[in-house]
């Protein structure tokens, strides 16, 4: 090739281009030129304007819900804590130096300790805050200080209580998180399994009083873990409980302080949980002698973040449902700041991970939530499912609910009426319950903020939050749940607290349900229910034979003039809680029962008609 021919070639191009730009520069100021001489023309010399009607196009305004189109009933609640003999004082460690764990409670739970058919009291408790949590612990109870430690309160039937802990075996100290209660061992007792910071803990129920066989039973967990929400249940149906417990962060003191948190124009705050790595939750396999086997990570249940191989569950709250009613309890993982999951169970011994294809990993924008406490249940007594999930201030409750007959859900909160009252409360307990005992479910929240001053930076939010009732006035209302004003429940329950855990029960058997609500750093509180309807109830206790003995997992269709409702035995619901083993249905107006179907965890069935009312029947699986 010729290289100097090459270059000669190209600078005659060269100056052929240059002639043609310079052309074409000159005719494109021209005709600039002439367009701006006629726009000037045509302002000059323009007609006036005539002046026109202003038309306004109709807007279609939104229909506002109208909350008083229904009438709200009376649904007092009496605060009588210091009346029944709590005297629970929580203690999470806090003295300025602001570690994330301070900020998140302990949870509650009612449960028949003593077997005697009445609902007792657990409330956990946190400590201090020592370098070595587990020297800690030991060395409070060698002093045999019981300040710190968790409290057992025995019913006496009435609703008085009795501090029990000392002589079951309880006087135990830990920086205590969430409670699971459940007969694992289908000896007629019920266990509790208690988790925590640090080291979790199992206590065998057995002639009066509580032994620990954590060691034993193979549950004790990491050492350095902070496990949160638990339960019991039956994934397999084999007849044994199987355990499930979140954990939550991976945390350390060092690293918390490290991070240095600020509050806006403030001092140090909590930390946020987008800093920490999140963690593994653990599925432990009962064996039927005592003894526990881990089946995380064949169960399929540990979901690591595909891209950089780290743990990606923050999990709070948990609870377990049929989604798809194969007979088969699946399990729902409410997460903090990182998408929830729905395990869906195979039948196989392992679960899929299908939270994002069901629509319930995040809210309809795509974005992840500060999600804490959950509970699910169908109600609206029809075959749809809800799952509703407290989340972080500023984010609405979630709603989310499937037809039933898949498992594909869609948030509801804005349409029931639920999301814009929940929008500003930062909700920890959670859970249905139907208040007034007119066969529907309501809802309850414990709410309550992390940091002290928080309303010096936000004027929209405090750190002691007021609990909401939401009443369920159907679906066929304009607005499905209305928030129930302190006029209609007493100031008791509107009492500003800094609510975390919560659970209910019927203390005093006269047929409706009483709330427990635990807090962090301040006193736990017992509302009695106080409602005068004078509507009619029911109430089931079963007693599994081929199914676990707790019959954890049962569905109950309860049929009366006023049609069907379903409920499940399902303890673990809330934030780190546990509610009562019975079951409760509310009947309105109606005093006959005229069929009752259980589907029991084995695959039995057992159909009973003409039941009587207003009191609690005890049901055997044969």
């Amino acid at each position: 090739m010729n290289s100097t021919g090459d270059e000669e070639e190209l600078h005659e191009s060269g100056d052929d281009d240059a002639a043609v730009g310079r052309a074409f520069k000159v005719s494109a100021a021209i005709i600039l030129c002439a367009i701006v001489m006629v726009m000037i023309g045509f302002y000059l010399f323009r007609p006036e304007e005539q002046a026109s009607e202003i038309v306004e196009t109709p807007l279609d305004v939104p229909t506002v819900r109208d909350e008083q189109s229904v009438v709200i009933p009376e649904l007092p609640f009496t605060d009588i804590t210091e009346l029944a003999g709590i005297d629970f004082q929580h203690e999470n460690g806090a003295r300025g130096e602001k570690l994330l764990p301070e900020s998140m409670g302990s949870g509650c739970a009612f449960f028949d300790c003593d077997n005697d058919g009445d609902q007792d009291i657990l409330l956990l408790n946190s400590t201090t805050w020592n370098t070595e949590p587990e020297k800690n612990a030991e060395a409070e109870n060698e002093t045999g200080s019981s300040a710190r430690a968790m409290k057992l309160y025995l019913n006496d039937g009435t609703g008085k209580f009795q501090d029990a802990t000392d002589t079951w075996g309880l006087d135990i100290v830990m920086y205590g998180e969430g409670v699971a209660c459940g007969d694992y061992d289908n000896d007629g007792d019920v266990d509790l399994f208690i988790s925590a910071l640090g080291k979790n803990h199992l206590f065998q129920n057995g002639n009066g009083k509580f032994t620990e066989v954590t060691e034993m039973a193979g549950v004790a967990g990491e050492r350095d873990a902070w496990s949160t929400s638990c339960g019991w249940f039956d994934y397999d149906n084999d007849g044994l409980l199987d355990l499930f417990v979140c954990n939550y962060l991976g945390w350390t003191r060092e690293f918390d302080i490290a991070q240095n948190f600020q509050l806006t124009g403030g001092g140090r705050a909590y930390g946020r949980p987008q800093v920490f790595k999140g963690a593994l939750s653990y599925l432990y396999h009962n064996e039927g002698n005592g003894k526990f086997r881990d089946v995380s990570a064949q169960a399929g249940i540990q979901i690591e973040n595909p891209a950089t191989n780290i743990p990606m569950g923050k999990s709070l709250g948990v609870t377990f449902d049929d989604y798809d009613n194969d007979g088969n309890l699946d399990i729902f993982v409410s997460n903090d700041t990182v998408q929830n999951f729905l395990f869906h169970n195979k039948g196989d011994g392992t679960f899929e991970e299908i939270g994002a294809i069901a629509g319930v990993a995040y809210d309809s924008a795509g974005n992840a939530r500060g999600a804490m406490g959950l509970d699910s249940t169908r109600f609206r007594n029809t075959d749809e499912i809800g799952i509703a999930i407290g989340n972080f201030a500023n984010e609405m409750t979630a709603l989310y609910v499937s037809p039933g007959d898949d498992i594909q859900f869609s948030d509801e909160a804005i349409s029931s009426g639920l999301g814009p009252r929940t929008r500003l409360s930062l909700t920890f307990g959670l859970f249905f319950f139907d208040c007034d005992l007119d066969g529907r479910l309501d809802l309850f929240t414990a709410n309550g903020h992390l940091e002290e001053d928080i309303n010096k930076v936000q004027a929209s939010q405090f750190y002691e939050q007021p609990p909401q009732l939401f009443w369920n006035s159907g679906p066929e209302s304009a607005t499905e749940f209305i928030q129930v004003p302190p006029e209609k429940t007493g100031t008791d329950l509107s009492k500003r607290i800094v609510g975390r855990g919560a659970s209910y029960a019927d203390i005093d058997a006269d047929g409706d349900l009483d709330i427990l609500i635990s807090t962090t750093g301040k006193k736990a509180r017992l509302l009695r229910n106080d409602q005068k309807s004078g509507n009619h109830w029911v109430r089931f206790k079963l007693i599994g034979g081929k199914s676990n003995r707790d019959a954890i997992g049962a569905a109950l269709t309860l049929q009366t003039g006023q049609g069907t409702q379903f409920r499940r035995v399902m303890p673990t619901r809330s934030y780190l809680s546990q509610v009562e083993l019975p079951v409760t249905f509310g009947l309105g107006t109606e005093e006959n029962i005229s069929r009752l179907v259980i589907q029991w965890p084995s695959g039995k069935t057992t159909t009973l008609e003409n039941l009587p009312s207003n009191q609690i029947h005890v049901i055997k699986e044969e």
